[in-house]
């Protein structure tokens, strides 16, 4: 007999094995055929004296936004050894009974397990987390007896800040259109920060930690252990992303991918989870205030998208969830019907 953990996750996938309408599921339908080493950028490079070393550091991140939407960031300007004290502080919250993460008011009451709104086993997934505004970071009410955990996470979140900043900088030159700069739309206070945690899950490897989907923000920077799980769909198929001790990783979000107009390439990515192994990562999303309006940073004859706000892209990705089951995402908003569906299955 299986014991359940904490938090209950096999109860609620339980539920849904057992569903009438549910038959087992195959939610890996795309077999990993290799294991990749994402494009790996050593930033000391943009402060190289040398142009033309700062230069071609900057080509190399636009070209994997391009190429892959995933990069690995090397020499990134976060401290080791404040990465290990979050790290640590991490462990010891998700460490807490499931009773005091879900009702103890923790981190703005931002606990969330399982998904609450699968409808089918292949929609679950098997994980833990904490998604707190940045605005919130600073307020001791949300941390209860979790006290030394407020100041880790909040030199944390301004070292992770400082970070998308410089990449986004990078990212909007070579777009070669300064007229709206993305700093002007997204500040420090609209974004988030999301501590996750993947419990050993008996159903591994067929299991998802984290479904299928892409990032709804401009930038995701992710700070994870070398556990693995981590997989990404490149030229048509999944592929596993190798762990690097040493690295961050990178991605693009729809917004980047919508404002870039399709320059920038928001992939889908998702999380396996693991038999033996519990999995922790630490995800910092670069988000506009929801009024911001997302226009494409070129010529408004020439635009694939429509302007929207964040605050419109956000609600129409949680009715399709609610209604469909599933993101469908960016095609929402193409100016051009005939444009094949970029839906998320």
């Amino acid at each position: 007999m299986l014991v359940d953990s904490n938090p209950p996750l096999l109860h609620n996938y339980g539920a849904l094995l057992h569903k009438p309408s549910s038959k087992t599921p195959q939610l890996h339908e795309n077999h990993i055929t290799e294991e990749c080493q994402l494009p790996l950028i050593d930033l000391e490079g943009l402060k190289s004296l040398d142009m033309i070393h700062r230069l071609e550091c900057a080509r190399m991140i636009c070209r994997a936004s391009s190429e892959w939407g995933f990069f690995q960031v090397v020499n990134h300007g976060i401290n080791p050894e404040l990465i290990k004290k979050m790290r640590g502080e991490q462990v010891k919250l998700f460490s807490a009974p499931f009773e005091k993460k879900q009702n103890a008011g923790l981190l703005n009451n931002s606990y969330r397990f399982g998904t609450p709104s699968a409808t089918h086993p292949s929609q679950f997934s098997w994980s833990e987390a904490f998604h707190i505004p940045v605005s919130k970071i600073s307020d001791q009410a949300c941390y209860g007896e979790f006290a030394s955990l407020r100041e880790v996470m909040e030199e944390f979140s301004a070292a992770m800040s400082s970070l998308s900043k410089v990449l986004a900088e990078v990212l909007i030159n070579n777009l070669g259109n300064q007229e709206e700069a993305l700093e002007d739309i997204c500040e420090s206070s609209s974004c988030f920060l999301r501590l996750n945690r993947y419990p050993a899950c008996p159903f591994s490897p067929d299991m998802f930690g984290l479904v299928p989907h892409t990032d709804s923000d401009f930038l995701t920077i992710l700070c994870q252990d070398q556990v693995g799980g981590l997989q990404l769909m490149k030229d048509s198929k999944w592929v596993a992303v190798k762990p690097n001790p040493d690295a961050l990783i990178v991605n693009i979000g729809d917004l980047f991918q919508a404002w870039s107009n399709d320059v920038y390439k928001s992939v889908e990515h998702m999380v396996m989870a693991n038999e033996k192994t519990e999995r922790y990562s630490i995800a910092y999303f670069l988000c506009p205030s929801y009024d911001s309006l997302i226009g494409s940073c070129t010529s408004r004859e020439s635009s694939i998208y429509r302007k929207f706000t964040f605050g419109e892209y956000r609600s129409q990705v949680q009715e399709d969830v609610k209604k469909l089951g599933h993101k469908v995402g960016l095609s929402r908003f193409l100016i051009s019907e005939d444009r094949p569906a970029l839906a998320i299955r």
